[in-house]
């Protein structure tokens, strides 16, 4: 086992675990939860699961007597968009705060796939099975009503949707034709969830430069995929730029053994910046 491996295992993460062995009976607010415990080690839990429980009390009389899904649904986002402010905002995609639950909860602010979780949690509690969607460009929930499936936009205040508006609206959203785009509408399985959450840190980390952080995302995204080449190659990097030439030097020289030619040039001077990082420590 290589010291990647062990020190990197995430083996204290239950969920994240489970995902590592393909398994779908994934907690994914727990598993969200694990992954903003990264940023912030002594996040206690409780309190997001606590706040998610008391929105399913408050909840429980209207879904009682909603009468349909679709009542069901604007239920759902009348109490947590309309009482308790959840939407989405456009500051949220450029910070990592926008990821995180406790982050989304407290300042009612987030991304469409970290306030879609936050429905899905309080609408297991509720019983009701909204699922996720990891539709292109956009993150929705999915609740399958006798009349054929409803669409949640938890980004847009609790936006409802049927089908074909569903099919219209990410049409003109992201520019794919309708026949395309229907095949993406289906439930998404929870790893394909944690990965994109994983992607969009990356994505922010990076783009900020901001290079410790970017190195347990980076890790996990591996540990997710450990044949991947671009990932084993981007945790070199990372683990590089986080402050660590001596781990970084034997992933980078690994990689050099299989990249595509096109990758060696980039390679070679990250190897070259790995050794005088080395040396200066001498």
């Amino acid at each position: 086992m290589s010291s990647f491996d062990t020190e990197m295992s995430f083996a204290g993460d239950e969920e994240f675990a489970k995902l590592l062995v393909r398994q779908d009976d994934v907690d994914l607010e727990i598993a969200a939860l694990e992954l903003a415990r990264d940023a912030s080690p002594s996040l206690d839990f409780a309190a997001t699961r606590s706040w998610f429980d008391q929105r399913a009390a408050e909840l429980a009389a209207p879904i009682a007597r909603a009468s349909d899904e679709q009542d069901l649904l604007e239920a759902l986002a009348g109490c947590l968009s309309g009482t308790h402010g959840l939407t989405g905002s456009a500051e949220a995609f450029g910070s990592a705060a926008g990821s995180f639950l406790p982050d989304v909860i407290a300042t009612g602010h987030g991304i469409p796939i970290s306030l879609s979780l936050v429905y899905i949690a309080v609408a297991k509690r509720l019983r009701i099975p909204l699922e996720g969607v990891a539709s292109p460009l956009h993150f929705l929930c999915r609740l399958d009503a006798p009349s054929g499936p409803l669409f949640l936009d938890a980004f847009s205040s609790g936006r409802v949707m049927e089908l074909d508006e569903c099919l219209d609206w990410l049409s003109d959203l992201s520019g794919l034709a309708r026949q395309r785009l229907l095949p993406t509408l289906g439930p998404t399985r929870p790893r394909q969830i944690i990965q994109r959450m994983l992607n969009n840190l990356k994505a922010i980390y990076i783009d900020q430069d901001n290079w410790k952080p970017a190195l347990p995302v980076q890790q996990r995204l591996t540990l997710l995929e450990p044949a991947s080449y671009a990932q084993r190659r981007d945790l070199a990097l990372v683990t590089l730029k986080a402050g660590h030439p001596d781990r970084a030097l034997g992933m980078l020289q690994s990689c050099a053994k299989t990249a595509p030619s096109d990758d060696l040039v980039v390679l070679e001077k990250l190897i070259d910046q790995a050794r005088v990082a080395l040396a200066a420590w001498n």
